[in-house]
């Protein structure tokens, strides 16, 4: 355990940027908020940064050309009023933009960046049905693309980049009842989608982290009373899956990112559903 957070929350993202943790968005009480906070893991401390333009959760965000990305994300629950929204942070100036937005609303994506483009990928509408939308934005030119969607509609799924390809893995389907392993590799060279070895334990609401060569998963909700404390972390030189050190308590909707040495995970719902919405921050460290 490290410094909370000043506040709980859940449906949080987390990003690494300098050395240091941003956590985005997240509910309190159900309701979105613009939350925006900054962790310093040199002093353990936290503090508050330039708000989002607008409340959400459920936020897919990354970093790319020296500035954080945050993309769509409701505004309650459960899964209300999807966003097309696109942000952009600088981080010296501690200011946010409003960027050219999606095609279209939707929560609960993932986003990855390869060779400074930035893919968003799956997530849910306005009507609460997944998607398999997969759009790309180029930060330099401020415009959108379409590239390959993804091979089965879903969302609330760990999305990563590790060597050039970006690896969609776990989700759900409908509810969180609906949960799945899968694992789907995309290759922008090619545009193209390839399976890969799926997360042993199919689960959704996953935080993720590219950690010593590793793709960490952990997490997860199974309602009415289970939430998954599992950490698997995938090789993507082995395609295989190793079960590593579990959380001290399971969690879902929550964020996380590797600095140096360490992984570090934040905010979530230690129960299914909003219950049980936590301040922790817990960090991660293999020897």
């Amino acid at each position: 355990m490290k410094a909370p957070l000043p506040a709980p929350r859940a449906e949080v993202a987390a990003v690494a940027f300098d050395g240091k943790l941003h956590a985005i968005g997240g509910a309190v009480n159900g309701t979105a908020g613009p939350y925006h906070d900054e962790y310093d893991p040199a002093t353990d401390t936290w503090r508050a940064r330039a708000p989002l333009p607008e409340g959400r959760d459920h936020l897919a965000v990354a970093v790319a050309a020296d500035k954080i990305y945050a993309f769509g994300g409701f505004v309650g629950a459960v899964h209300k009023g999807a966003g097309s929204g696109a942000f952009e942070y600088d981080a010296k100036a501690d200011t946010w933009r409003t960027l050219p937005p999606m095609k279209g609303p939707r929560g609960s994506a993932g986003a990855a960046t390869v060779d400074g483009k930035i893919h968003v990928i799956g997530g849910r509408g306005l009507d609460g049905v997944v998607v398999s939308t997969h759009e790309v934005f180029d930060p330099q030119s401020g415009q959108w693309s379409e590239a390959a969607p993804l091979p089965a509609p879903r969302d609330h799924m760990a999305v990563i980049a590790v060597d050039g390809k970006i690896h969609a893995i776990g989700g759900r389907f409908k509810g969180p009842l609906d949960r799945t392993g899968l694992h789907d590799v995309y290759d922008p060279a090619s545009d193209t989608w390839t399976t890969a070895a799926p997360m042993p334990t199919p689960r959704s609401g996953l935080a993720s982290a590219s950690y010593r060569g590793l793709i960490l998963v952990l997490g997860g909700e199974l309602p009415p009373d289970h939430t998954f404390a599992e950490n698997q972390g995938y090789d993507p030189k082995t395609d295989q899956w190793t079960a590593l050190a579990p959380m001290p308590h399971g969690r879902h909707g929550f964020g996380g990112a590797a600095i140096g040495d360490n992984a570090y995970f934040v905010g979530g719902a230690l129960d299914p559903g909003g219950g049980g919405t936590t301040d922790q921050l817990i960090v991660f460290h293999l020897p």
